[in-house]
Protein backbone atom coordinates (compact mmCIF):
# COMPACT_ATOMS: atom_id res chain seq x y z
CA UNK A 1 0.00 0.00 0.00
CA UNK A 2 2.99 2.24 -0.55
CA UNK A 3 1.08 4.40 -3.02
CA UNK A 4 -1.42 5.62 -0.42
CA UNK A 5 -0.39 8.34 2.02
CA UNK A 6 -2.24 9.16 5.23
CA UNK A 7 -2.64 12.64 6.70
CA UNK A 8 -3.27 13.01 10.41
CA UNK A 9 -4.76 16.33 11.50
CA UNK A 10 -2.85 17.48 14.59
CA UNK A 11 -2.63 21.27 14.42
CA UNK A 12 -5.55 22.33 16.62
CA UNK A 13 -5.37 23.55 20.19
CA UNK A 14 -7.97 21.23 21.68
CA UNK A 15 -9.92 23.99 23.40
CA UNK A 16 -12.38 21.64 25.08
CA UNK A 17 -9.54 19.73 26.72
CA UNK A 18 -7.95 22.75 28.34
CA UNK A 19 -6.07 23.10 30.65
CA UNK A 20 -4.55 19.74 29.61
CA UNK A 21 -3.75 21.12 26.17
CA UNK A 22 -2.23 24.38 27.39
CA UNK A 23 1.16 22.69 27.71
CA UNK A 24 0.66 19.32 26.01
CA UNK A 25 -0.61 19.09 22.41
CA UNK A 26 -3.76 17.02 22.18
CA UNK A 27 -2.15 14.30 19.99
CA UNK A 28 0.35 13.59 22.79
CA UNK A 29 -2.22 13.25 25.57
CA UNK A 30 -2.08 9.66 26.76
CA UNK A 31 -5.02 7.34 26.19
CA UNK A 32 -4.74 3.72 27.25
CA UNK A 33 -1.12 4.25 28.28
CA UNK A 34 0.18 5.81 25.06
CA UNK A 35 -0.18 9.11 23.18
CA UNK A 36 -3.43 9.44 21.27
CA UNK A 37 -1.62 9.82 17.94
CA UNK A 38 0.39 6.65 18.55
CA UNK A 39 -2.79 4.58 18.24
CA UNK A 40 -3.22 5.91 14.70
CA UNK A 41 0.40 5.37 13.76
CA UNK A 42 0.34 1.78 14.97
CA UNK A 43 -2.83 1.02 13.04
CA UNK A 44 -1.59 2.72 9.88
CA UNK A 45 1.63 0.71 9.97
CA UNK A 46 -0.34 -2.50 10.52
CA UNK A 47 -2.52 -1.60 7.53
CA UNK A 48 0.49 -1.34 5.24
CA UNK A 49 0.58 2.45 4.98
CA UNK A 50 4.18 3.65 4.69
CA UNK A 51 3.97 7.47 4.52
CA UNK A 52 2.19 9.77 6.95
CA UNK A 53 1.91 13.55 6.79
CA UNK A 54 1.08 15.38 10.04
CA UNK A 55 0.13 19.05 10.11
CA UNK A 56 1.45 21.13 13.00
CA UNK A 57 0.64 24.43 14.72
CA UNK A 58 -0.17 24.52 18.46
CA UNK A 59 2.85 23.10 20.33
CA UNK A 60 3.82 21.37 17.10
CA UNK A 61 7.50 21.19 18.03
CA UNK A 62 6.62 18.81 20.86
CA UNK A 63 4.83 16.51 18.43
CA UNK A 64 7.75 16.53 16.01
CA UNK A 65 10.26 15.92 18.78
CA UNK A 66 8.24 13.00 20.16
CA UNK A 67 7.46 11.25 16.88
CA UNK A 68 10.59 12.01 14.89
CA UNK A 69 10.80 10.53 11.41
CA UNK A 70 8.43 7.65 12.20
CA UNK A 71 11.08 4.94 12.24
CA UNK A 72 9.79 3.64 15.58
CA UNK A 73 6.57 2.56 13.83
CA UNK A 74 8.17 1.54 10.54
CA UNK A 75 6.73 4.66 8.90
CA UNK A 76 8.05 7.70 7.11
CA UNK A 77 6.56 10.79 8.77
CA UNK A 78 6.63 14.20 7.11
CA UNK A 79 5.38 17.40 8.70
CA UNK A 80 3.38 20.27 7.24
CA UNK A 81 4.11 23.19 9.54
CA UNK A 82 1.38 25.83 9.62
CA UNK A 83 2.97 27.90 12.38
CA UNK A 84 3.91 27.76 16.04
CA UNK A 85 0.69 29.01 17.63
CA UNK A 86 -2.87 27.72 17.78
CA UNK A 87 -4.06 30.75 15.83
CA UNK A 88 -1.74 29.80 12.97
CA UNK A 89 -3.68 26.59 12.28
CA UNK A 90 -5.28 26.62 8.83
CA UNK A 91 -8.33 24.48 9.74
CA UNK A 92 -8.95 21.19 7.99
CA UNK A 93 -9.31 22.13 4.31
CA UNK A 94 -6.64 24.82 4.59
CA UNK A 95 -4.25 22.36 6.20
CA UNK A 96 -4.88 19.79 3.48
CA UNK A 97 -4.38 22.44 0.77
CA UNK A 98 -1.01 23.41 2.22
CA UNK A 99 0.13 19.78 2.44
CA UNK A 100 -1.32 18.71 -0.92
CA UNK A 101 1.98 18.26 -2.77
CA UNK A 102 3.05 15.76 -0.12
CA UNK A 103 -0.13 13.71 -0.29
CA UNK A 104 -0.21 12.29 -3.80
CA UNK A 105 -3.31 11.65 -5.95
CA UNK A 106 -5.33 10.02 -3.14
CA UNK A 107 -4.88 9.89 0.60
CA UNK A 108 -6.44 8.80 3.85
CA UNK A 109 -7.48 11.65 6.14
CA UNK A 110 -7.66 11.01 9.88
CA UNK A 111 -8.72 13.42 12.59
CA UNK A 112 -6.08 13.01 15.28
CA UNK A 113 -8.61 13.17 18.12
CA UNK A 114 -10.78 10.16 17.27
CA UNK A 115 -10.38 6.49 18.17
CA UNK A 116 -12.05 3.74 16.16
CA UNK A 117 -11.74 0.28 14.67
CA UNK A 118 -12.39 1.57 11.15
CA UNK A 119 -10.48 -0.61 8.67
CA UNK A 120 -7.65 1.63 7.41
CA UNK A 121 -6.38 -0.98 4.94
CA UNK A 122 -9.83 -1.52 3.46
CA UNK A 123 -10.42 2.20 3.13
CA UNK A 124 -7.00 2.89 1.62
CA UNK A 125 -7.48 0.25 -1.10
CA UNK A 126 -11.09 1.16 -1.87
CA UNK A 127 -11.85 2.22 -5.42
CA UNK A 128 -13.73 5.50 -5.38
CA UNK A 129 -17.09 5.20 -7.14
CA UNK A 130 -17.52 6.97 -10.47
CA UNK A 131 -17.65 10.76 -10.04
CA UNK A 132 -16.87 10.51 -6.30
CA UNK A 133 -13.97 12.61 -5.03
CA UNK A 134 -14.12 11.27 -1.48
CA UNK A 135 -15.48 8.41 0.60
CA UNK A 136 -16.36 9.12 4.23
CA UNK A 137 -16.76 6.68 7.10
CA UNK A 138 -19.98 7.73 8.86
CA UNK A 139 -21.08 6.65 12.33
CA UNK A 140 -24.22 6.76 14.45
CA UNK A 141 -24.81 10.21 15.90
CA UNK A 142 -23.18 10.65 19.31
CA UNK A 143 -24.85 12.68 22.05
CA UNK A 144 -22.65 15.69 21.26
CA UNK A 145 -23.77 15.71 17.59
CA UNK A 146 -27.37 14.48 17.74
CA UNK A 147 -28.46 15.87 14.36
CA UNK A 148 -25.59 14.35 12.39
CA UNK A 149 -23.74 15.72 9.38
CA UNK A 150 -24.66 13.94 6.14
CA UNK A 151 -27.28 11.59 4.71
CA UNK A 152 -26.35 8.37 2.94
CA UNK A 153 -28.47 6.53 0.38
CA UNK A 154 -28.59 2.80 -0.30
CA UNK A 155 -26.05 3.11 -3.13
CA UNK A 156 -23.45 4.75 -0.89
CA UNK A 157 -23.95 8.29 -2.18
CA UNK A 158 -24.01 11.22 0.21
CA UNK A 159 -26.81 13.76 0.00
CA UNK A 160 -30.58 13.96 -0.14
CA UNK A 161 -32.64 15.14 2.77
CA UNK A 162 -35.20 12.33 3.01
CA UNK A 163 -32.98 10.08 5.12
CA UNK A 164 -31.67 10.38 8.67
CA UNK A 165 -28.29 12.04 9.03
CA UNK A 166 -25.18 10.26 10.22
CA UNK A 167 -22.02 11.76 11.73
CA UNK A 168 -18.75 12.09 9.84
CA UNK A 169 -16.21 10.02 11.76
CA UNK A 170 -13.28 12.25 10.83
CA UNK A 171 -11.85 9.44 8.70
CA UNK A 172 -12.10 9.20 4.94
CA UNK A 173 -10.41 8.59 1.60
CA UNK A 174 -9.91 11.64 -0.61
CA UNK A 175 -8.98 12.39 -4.20
CA UNK A 176 -6.55 15.29 -4.16
CA UNK A 177 -8.35 17.06 -7.01
CA UNK A 178 -11.04 18.05 -4.51
CA UNK A 179 -8.54 20.56 -3.11
CA UNK A 180 -6.34 21.65 -6.02
CA UNK A 181 -8.50 24.64 -6.99
CA UNK A 182 -8.86 25.94 -3.42
CA UNK A 183 -7.00 29.14 -2.56
CA UNK A 184 -4.39 28.73 0.13
CA UNK A 185 -5.18 29.98 3.63
CA UNK A 186 -7.47 29.17 6.52
CA UNK A 187 -10.50 27.15 5.40
CA UNK A 188 -12.86 24.61 7.04
CA UNK A 189 -13.63 21.28 5.40
CA UNK A 190 -17.41 21.22 5.84
CA UNK A 191 -18.31 23.71 3.09
CA UNK A 192 -15.93 22.00 0.65
CA UNK A 193 -17.61 18.64 1.28
CA UNK A 194 -21.12 20.04 1.02
CA UNK A 195 -20.37 21.78 -2.27
CA UNK A 196 -19.03 18.53 -3.72
CA UNK A 197 -21.97 16.51 -2.36
CA UNK A 198 -24.35 18.93 -4.10
CA UNK A 199 -22.60 17.97 -7.35
CA UNK A 200 -22.97 14.23 -6.65
CA UNK A 201 -19.28 13.81 -5.85
CA UNK A 202 -19.49 12.41 -2.31
CA UNK A 203 -19.68 8.76 -1.25
CA UNK A 204 -19.51 6.95 2.06
CA UNK A 205 -20.46 3.99 4.20
CA UNK A 206 -21.99 3.47 7.63
CA UNK A 207 -19.43 2.17 10.11
CA UNK A 208 -21.20 0.34 12.93
CA UNK A 209 -18.16 -0.58 15.00
CA UNK A 210 -16.15 1.29 17.62
CA UNK A 211 -15.72 5.06 17.37
CA UNK A 212 -15.13 7.83 19.90
CA UNK A 213 -14.32 11.51 19.54
CA UNK A 214 -11.81 12.21 22.32
CA UNK A 215 -12.67 15.89 22.54
CA UNK A 216 -13.54 16.55 26.19
CA UNK A 217 -12.25 15.39 29.59
CA UNK A 218 -15.31 13.16 29.93
CA UNK A 219 -14.70 11.46 26.58
CA UNK A 220 -10.98 11.18 27.35
CA UNK A 221 -11.92 9.26 30.49
CA UNK A 222 -14.28 7.09 28.43
CA UNK A 223 -11.47 6.31 25.97
CA UNK A 224 -9.25 5.25 28.87
CA UNK A 225 -11.99 2.97 30.15
CA UNK A 226 -12.43 1.36 26.75
CA UNK A 227 -8.72 0.79 26.27
CA UNK A 228 -7.97 -0.08 29.87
Amino acid sequence: MADTTAMILAAGRGERLRPLTDHTPKPLIEVGGKPLIAHHLERLAAAGIERVVINLAHLGKQIRSHLGDGEHWGLTIEYSVEGDRAEDALETAGGIRQALERLGPRFLLINGDVLSDIDYAGLATRQLDADCLFHLALVDNPSHNPHGDFTLDETGRLGGESRPRLTYSGIGLFDSTLFTALPTGKRPLGPVLRAAIAKGQGCGHHHRGEWLDVGTPERLAEADRRLG
